[in-house]
């Protein structure tokens, strides 16, 4: 079907569920904007990712879906409410499906998932397991037609933000120094690199670049942390209670960061901070650190590598058998390579 633009008003972008998921997702929004300069823009997510969303200057509104208080059918409600024109389902689950299909929306885009074409008058071709994740959501707009006119992920933070994190380098006294940013956390834990792992490696950092590592954490996350640092030689710095574009404004201030697969690995990618993602079951062709500045590391020769598999039937071996040598070796080539040392 094709896309009358005159007759687009209104558009309902959804995307559930991850934090990094979500923010790879940013990069349609310039250019829907640029497509439908006059069209209100909104986002359907859910209440972790919220704050991925505020301040994109491309939306005008954020609709939270929180599947604790809220059934499908008052799902349904909010969106009919809104009265949009497109919807574009980059989720492309059963539930969000039968929502776009319900939202009364002369223009339904989705992708050819098994059982869900049913939901959407334009459909793409999910190419998920062949292109990056960005891509993947670029598909959807080629899919209307739309021209890509813009390849960046948008995560903005306030001057707020930013002087919240001001006050706790001062405290530190970190003002000036190299800082490189640890982040341990994953939303499996297939994807996590052993903590005491991490705490050999930041010894390293400290020793070999005269850095200052400050660990970071999230909900649940903490007790992580204060062991990793009961663990080294030398003192990393803990930082408070961060919101996501308060971490996105500390991961700003880092010289560079290491990081499993996870939402904070990709908000620093996404603030311009050279990034070294450690990889497992996920493949970084796929869901790596968007950008040229960045590298990955996993422990290759393994057959499993990629499984996307949230449970290891065979003992972890891609993040148990990876060596602090092989990261360590390859955070230097993250260094050597945006020019941080010599």
């Amino acid at each position: 079907m094709k896309v009358e633009r005159d007759l687009v008003r209104s558009i309902l972008v959804i995307k559930l569920r991850a934090v990094g998921d979500v923010l790879l997702s940013t990069i349609v929004t310039k250019n829907l904007r640029l497509a439908f300069p006059d069209a209100r823009i909104d986002y359907l997510t859910e209440s972790p990712s919220i704050d991925i969303l505020k301040g994109n200057p491309y939306i005008n509104d954020t609709l939270v879906y929180n599947r604790a208080t809220m059934n499908g059918v008052e799902l349904i409600r909010l969106v009919r409410r809104r009265r949009y024109n497109l919807v574009i389902d980059l989720f492309g689950n059963p539930r969000t499906a039968l929502v776009t299909r319900l939202s009364g929306a002369r223009y339904r885009a989705g992708y050819c998932f098994r059982g869900r074409t049913y939901a959407y008058n334009i459909i793409a071709t999910p190419r998920g397991g062949e292109v990056h994740n960005t891509q993947f959501n670029l598909d959807a707009l080629e899919a209307l037609g739309v021209a890509i006119q813009d390849r960046n992920i948008y995560f903005q933070f306030t001057s707020e933000d930013a002087a919240y994190v001001d006050r706790f380098l001062r405290t530190a006294s970190l003002e000036h120094a190299l800082l490189v940013g640890v982040n341990t956390g994953g939303g499996w834990y297939t994807k996590r690199w052993p903590l005491a792992n991490y705490a050999v490696l930041a010894d390293r950092l400290i020793e070999k670049y005269n850095s200052r590592v400050v660990l970071t954490w999230g909900p649940g996350q903490y007790a992580d942390v204060e062991q990793i640092q009961s663990l080294m030689k030398h003192q990393a710095f803990i930082p408070p209670d961060t919101s996501l574009p308060q971490l996105g404004a500390l991961l700003k201030r880092c010289a560079a960061v290491v990081s499993n697969d996870s939402g904070p690995m990709h908000i620093a990618a996404a603030v311009g901070t050279p990034v070294l993602g450690i990889y497992g079951p996920t493949r970084p062709v796929l869901q790596g650190p968007f950008g040229t500045r960045h590298l990955t590391v996993r422990r290759e020769g393994l057959d499993c590598l990629g499984c996307n598999l949230t449970d290891c039937p065979i003992g972890h071996p891609c993040m148990l058998d990876l060596s602090v040598d092989a990261v360590a070796e390859s955070f230097d080539h993250l260094m050597r390579k945006n020019n941080l040392i010599p």
